[in-house]
């Protein structure tokens, strides 16, 4: 496949993860370029980087097999409900390992969930089991979440958000990765206030 059909495959799923959770496109395409400024230290190779982005693009995506009713509730989520949904990194990994050139962006897919200490799912990988690359994303897609407004809540300013993912240095995220971000403070401080301008 080539080169503009990979990218095509990419926004078409993107597009339809958009279209069943709106903001999520939004959101990925956030995460995306913003891993890519920690992944920038740690790689060199731009068909990794390209594979950074793609799986940090594409977290989401299998989202697209949980159920309406779960996927779009306004309420907490019940346990059942949690399990179902805990699900998703296993289903988009399933959905985009088969396709050769996306190995390493179905692993990112895999593991966005895990949490260096271990709390996290669908495998409870800890450190070094979990790729880099979804180490990085790790604090990227928290710093998203918490500078973005909610329907039940305004979005942290950055210096709130930042503070809050540092109480979290070496449980939920892995060291190297936040020695990355805190050298990156002041870039992602301006890309952050960008978005929020959009």
């Amino acid at each position: 496949m080539g080169e503009e059909l990979q990218e095509l495959l990419v926004e078409s799923l993107t597009a339809a993860l958009d279209m069943r959770e709106h903001e999520t496109g939004m959101h990925s395409k956030r995460v995306a370029c913003h891993t890519l400024v920690l992944a920038r230290h740690c790689y060199s190779d731009p068909v990794l980087l390209k594979q950074v982005y793609w799986g940090s693009l594409l977290h989401d995506v299998g989202k697209i097999g949980v159920p309406d009713a779960i996927l779009l509730k306004p309420g907490q989520l019940t346990e059942t409900e949690w399990e179902i949904m805990r699900r998703h990194p296993e289903a988009g990994y399933d959905l985009l390992a088969p396709i050769p050139f996306f190995e390493a962006a179905a692993n990112i897919i895999l593991c966005h969930e895990e949490r260096f200490d271990g709390s996290g799912y669908p495998r409870g990988l800890r450190g070094d089991a979990i790729p880099l690359a979804a180490r990085l994303f790790a604090i990227i897609d928290t710093l998203d979440a918490m500078t973005s407004d909610r329907p039940y809540r305004q979005g942290l300013d950055f210096d709130s958000a930042k503070n809050e993912i540092v109480k979290m240095f070496g449980s939920q995220f892995d060291p190297v990765a936040d020695e990355i971000f805190v050298a990156e403070e002041e870039r992602l401080r301006e890309m952050v206030s960008l978005t929020s301008l959009e």
